[in-house]
């Protein structure tokens, strides 16, 4: 329980000023989509939405959207941005809606938050009538290869080690009864528009604003000032003598820097209801 007061108290202070630096990126948003493989006019469930940027962006493809998230800041922050959709303030472990409420759902970049991930996925299971629930996350294998590992060491590794690798999420996708269609791996482009943890990727200078620091959990939470200070004073000179080119060139992307695992919920129909 403190574990999820403590991410609350993160997300209501990170989202006073979330948008600033996070949008929804259109490629992520298009890989959603395609994912969740529906009709226009299904409903679409965003768990763990934030300010409901991906949620909007959905909903603009012609997706039935609504956003839940345990932060009211961030619920408000989506509100605000978009009235006219269904924005709820809720916990993933206990999802306020009747079974079979959603053709499909989604959790981006949240499933490292939960305490323990059975309880959410059941809950998702729950909720998704013959339909897939499409997660985008990070793996602590592929977290070790972000080159911000050079310069915040401890950060990064706290940061991994709350990361659930891709087994342990698909094995416990598989022990709610989700089959698994696939994984996607999903490499971080220039374009990138989401300011999220591994966004400056190819442009490093945009961990030295403090804006955007401060939009991103691992150093909201997890980076202690002297390690930010420390940190940002050595990318900084690197940055200035060249020496970032070489540091970049030593992380490889092999495994991909974030990864989409799509998992599918199927009803059977017997005669007389649902099985």
């Amino acid at each position: 329980m403190e574990g999820k007061e403590n991410m609350i108290t993160v997300y209501d202070q990170i989202g006073k000023t979330y948008d600033t630096t996070r949008k929804a990126d259109p490629e992520i948003v298009n890989r959603l989509y395609y994912h969740l493989q529906l009709d226009k006019g299904a409903a679409v469930l965003d768990i763990g939405c934030g300010t409901g940027n991906y949620t909007v962006a959905l909903n603009q493809k012609g997706l039935s959207m609504t956003g839940m998230d345990i932060s009211s800041t961030m619920i408000d922050s989506a509100q605000a941005k978009k009235p006219d959709m269904n924005w709820v303030k809720g916990d993933s472990s206990c999802i306020p809606f009747e079974d079979f409420s959603f053709d499909g759902a989604i959790s981006s970049l949240v499933i490292h938050h939960y305490n323990d991930l059975e309880g959410p996925f059941q809950e998702a299971y729950r909720i998704i009538n013959n339909g897939r629930y499409v997660i985008l996350t990070s793996s602590p294998e592929q977290m070790r290869n972000y080159w911000l590992v050079e310069y915040f060491p401890k950060a990064m590794e706290s940061s991994w080690l709350q990361m659930p690798s891709v087994e342990k999420t698909t094995e416990n996708l598989r022990r709610v009864g989700f089959t698994i269609v696939g994984t996607e791996t999903f490499m971080i482009q220039p374009s990138l528009q989401d300011f999220f943890l591994y966004s400056g990727k190819y442009n490093p200078k945009i961990y030295l604003d403090p804006i955007v620091r401060k939009g991103i959990s691992t150093f909201a939470s997890l980076a202690d000032k002297e390690e930010i200070r420390k940190g940002c004073q050595r990318l900084r000179e690197d940055m200035e003598s060249g020496r970032i080119s070489e540091i970049l060139s030593k992380y490889s992307s092999m495994n991909g820097d974030y990864v989409f695992i799509v998992a599918q919920r199927q009803v059977a129909i017997k005669q007389g209801g649902v099985k």
